[in-house]
């Protein structure tokens, strides 16, 4: 057994002892969700924690130990110092609430997205993890995640003067990442071997501290691994499909393995995805070989303690993998677990698709009685879909259930908004964030105010994206009409529509753009102009992806529309918060019914920003008529759905926000900003989503444990 406790990271410089405990918060996302954390850094250095790109340990590195120590003299800000780190190691130090045996869960993901100084995320999915483990986190439950490092990071999004996406690596920079190596008994950094596999296979593992929830992801790029190996964990989602089946073993058996060796005991699987499926087999042969249990008896367990989360609406989005690729991976582990081939493979194999090989969701559906969709919409897509794979319904229990994705709140809502709340109703709202009672306070800010906070935000927003531009033309030396389509001619007086989403088709990202003539007199109204900020990027393997971001970048390039369409380059985290905070209104427009959830909408209208969006995912549990609009009927049409949203920007919207009182102030708009606030804040929190995975799985699940 391997001591879960110890590990290094060297980033951090030795620090004066009065302010030490600046290494602990940095090295714990705690500090990305709670604003005086992150003003902490802030205060120490503005200039370094800009050009940090707001990462505590490059900037802590940057700095001269004169200026270490000049802060530990600082009255002001020891006095926030103080504060902070007693808010900081007050919270690690709570009781857990749900701290009873046999609830602690081991959470498997491929992505998780937490901050950008961590870039080991695609999108949704991974942002949707993070937020999970951060409310665990907040919550008191106890969680263990397991992912993977990706030492290569993600593609950075670069679009060239011709519109086309191209991409460029951006490799983790661990020496100042809030990543730290776990140690082994000899501090040495504890290597794992991937059960079964020949030849060999090893796995470096690192761990990120988030609050109260501990991370863990694995490496193979180490020395021990052959050149072949050392790439199995270089990137998200590889299209080599050999390279993504062997990336999902380590994931799920090497995963499983990371915690058996370091002796972490835990109740309850939960899958996010197929992606770490194979963990399920490790969990039946530790059953068996360590329980003691039969091969039936140790499926039987595995799917009664096993949860499992689908988020496609489509059987043609799963990872399946022909049968040889299989028999050549598993041959020997099959046999260690007494099966046969037949079946092996029988857990995998789609009925309606039989020859077609190794289904992943398949997979995870068959191993898991507890099975959920992501919204009340997908639930009914996704017991359509696989209807020839689940079980019949029980009485209490649906063959699939949902648990309707939720946000943390307190990692999306602005800083200004979070000032308020906290001088409303104190610092305590963290702990009602799902309940209305709390959110109805927003009625009580003034519109004149909450109108302030929204301009503001606007404000940073577009001089954020200005900035970026001056960059780029600083280092690129970039052609005027880029920078125009880059939003360097962005107005925050004007009202402001934004897109920012995955560039795939069917999430129909050029909607807006069907009836371009009809457009353009929208956009240049001269008294009630309207501009629209596009973000996103395409799979690199996606070339209709890239075609649909190629049209709306050269549309943007137009001068007919003077710079009022603009394309925000390399879409990610930070980029995402000021488009949330800064535009007037989320746009979202997939082809129903294939959004499964979505989760930016639920982000957009915490801080006010309004939801213009066809009913698929959440959007039809969310809406009610007065805190967003909706379009669309199913199955969706592009040319209706497009005159339909033409004619709610001309007829509602622009009158709606253009229509102010003597001071300035858009009355009934501010009255909708409310609507959204307070009506999708505590239904759509992360908060209420994992009290639902309580309610519905992790709490029963526990209770036929003890029983037993």
């Amino acid at each position: 057994m391997i001591n879960a406790d110890p590990s290094i990271n060297i980033a951090v410089p030795k620090l004066p002892q009065e302010i030490e405990g600046l290494k602990e918060i940095s090295l714990n996302l705690w500090w990305t969700w709670n604003a005086r954390g992150r003003n902490l850094f802030k205060l120490l250095n503005p200039y370094l924690w800009k050009e940090t790109r707001h990462n505590p340990i490059a900037m802590l590195k940057s700095m001269s130990q004169k200026e270490l120590n000049e802060a530990s003299k600082n009255e002001l800000f020891m006095r926030e110092y103080e504060y902070v780190y007693k808010t900081f190691t007050t919270y690690m130090n709570d009781k857990n609430v749900y701290a009873d045996e046999p609830l602690p869960i081991a959470y498997f993901c491929a992505e998780y997205g937490l901050h950008h100084s961590v870039p080991i995320y695609s999108g949704g999915l991974g942002f949707l993890a993070g937020d999970i483990l951060k409310e665990s986190s907040d919550m008191g439950l106890p969680m263990v995640g397991i992912g993977f490092m990706y030492p290569q990071g993600y593609v950075r999004q670069v679009i060239g003067t011709d519109g086309w996406q191209n991409g460029a690596q951006e490799p983790i920079e661990k020496d100042v990442a809030p990543i730290e190596r776990v140690l082994d008994k000899d501090e040495q950094h504890f290597t794992i071997k991937v059960p079964f596999i020949d030849p060999p296979i090893f796995a470096s593992v690192w761990k990120i501290n988030v609050g109260r929830v501990t991370l863990y992801l694995l490496d193979t790029d180490i020395e021990k691994n052959d050149p072949w190996d050392r790439q199995i964990s270089s990137r998200l989602y590889t299209s080599d499909i050999n390279q993504r089946l062997r990336q999902q073993i380590v994931l799920g058996i090497g995963g499983y393995r990371v915690l058996e060796e370091l002796g972490i005991e835990y109740s309850i699987l939960h899958l996010n995805e197929g992606h770490p499926a194979f963990a399920l087999f490790e969990r039946v042969r530790s059953f068996m070989q360590d329980g003691g249990l039969s091969l039936d008896d140790a499926v039987a367990k595995v799917k009664q303690t096993s949860v499992f989360t689908t988020h496609t609406p489509l059987q043609a989005a799963t990872d399946v993998y022909n049968f040889e690729m299989i028999t050549a991976a598993f041959k020997d582990y099959w046999e260690a677990l007494g099966m046969s081939k037949e079946e092996f493979m029988s857990f995998g194999i789609n009925p309606d698709k039989q020859s077609e090989g190794f289904n992943m969701t398949v997979f995870g559906l068959n191993m898991c009685d507890n099975r959920n969709a992501v919204s009340k919409k997908h639930c009914e897509v996704a017991t359509n879909i696989w209807s020839h794979v689940l079980p019949a319904s029980q009485e209490n229990k649906p063959a699939m259930d949902y648990v309707t994705n939720g946000v943390h709140v307190p990692t999306w809502l602005g800083d200004e908004l979070s000032d308020i709340i906290d001088t409303s109703v104190g610092e305590s709202w963290k702990l009602l964030q799902d309940s209305e009672a709390c959110w109805s306070f927003v009625n009580e800010i003034s519109n004149k105010k909450l109108w302030k906070i929204s301009q503001n935000a606007k404000v940073l927003m577009v001089n954020y994206i200005r900035d970026r531009v001056r960059v780029k033309y600083a280092k690129e030396g970039i052609d005027p009409v880029v920078a125009m389509a880059e939003g360097v001619l962005l107005d925050p007086d004007v009202l402001t529509i934004g897109f920012a989403r995955r560039m795939a088709e069917y999430k129909r990202p050029d909607l807006i753009l069907t009836d371009i003539e009809r457009l353009e007199k929208i956009i240049t109204n001269r008294d009630r102009p309207v501009q629209i900020i596009f973000a996103g990027k395409a799979h690199p393997a996606d070339i209709a992806g890239k075609k649909i971001l190629q049209h709306i970048f050269k549309t943007a390039q137009e001068s007919r529309f003077g710079g009022r369409i603009a394309f925000v380059e390399d879409y990610g985290e930070n980029v995402a918060k000021y488009l949330l905070h800064g535009v007037d209104v989320w746009l979202n427009n997939p082809q129903i019914p294939m959004e499964a959830c979505g989760t930016s909408g639920m982000k957009a209208s915490l801080n006010g920003t309004l939801h213009l969006s066809s009913l698929d995912g959440w959007w039809p549990e969310g809406y009610n008529g007065e805190n967003g609009w909706a379009f669309g009927d199913e199955p969706s049409n592009t040319k209706e759905d497009s005159e339909a949203l033409y004619d709610l920007i001309e007829k509602e919207i622009v009158p709606l926000y253009y229509d102010t009182d003597n001071s300035g102030v858009p009355t009934q708009w501010i009255e909708k900003m409310k609507a959204a606030m307070t009506s999708v804040t505590p239904a759509f929190s992360a908060r209420r989503m994992m009290k639902d995975y309580l309610s519905k799985f992790y709490i029963p699940i526990s209770m036929d444990l003890q029983k037993k």
